[in-house]
């Protein structure tokens, strides 16, 4: 018997989190008026974070995706994740929590943090290989 598409061989099912209402309102308001809106959005901390890294801010970068990745923690937990299995990609809500995993990896990697950068990227690989190709991690 194959595992299917989104399957996991430990029979662990995929965890889906619930639309962020974040992603609406980046599409036309400034990121850090978005925060303020929705603190618990992995997604506008990972936004943040990008946007760090890309002016070469790698301590602002690390800060904001390290506020991303814990608020994906609390609501991957909220949704039953349980610390490991997967966490598709292709499931937008999810990409949040990936984007901002990728985001410390790299800030992590800026500021020579390197067991954090080889940790997140592990964790990044081990949730969703799609997220991992897609962010070049």
């Amino acid at each position: 018997m194959s595992a299917g598409p989104g399957s996991d061989l430990l029979g662990i099912p995929p965890t889906r989190l619930p639309e962020d209402p974040a992603a609406a309102a980046l599409a036309e308001q400034d990121p850090r008026t978005v925060a303020t809106a929705y603190p618990a959005s992995s997604l506008v901390w990972a936004v943040l974070a990008e946007q760090a890294l890309a002016t070469e801010d790698p301590v602002t970068s690390y800060a904001f995706a390290r506020t991303g990745y814990h608020r994906g923690l609390d609501s991957l937990r909220r949704a039953g994740w349980r610390g490991q299995g997967p966490v598709p990609w292709e499931h937008g809500p999810n990409q949040g929590f990936l984007r901002a995993l990728a985001a410390l990896a790299r800030a992590a990697a800026a500021i020579g943090e390197e067991e954090e950068r080889v940790r997140c990227t592990e964790l990044l690989r081990a949730s969703s290989t799609e997220a991992a190709r897609e962010l070049g991690l």
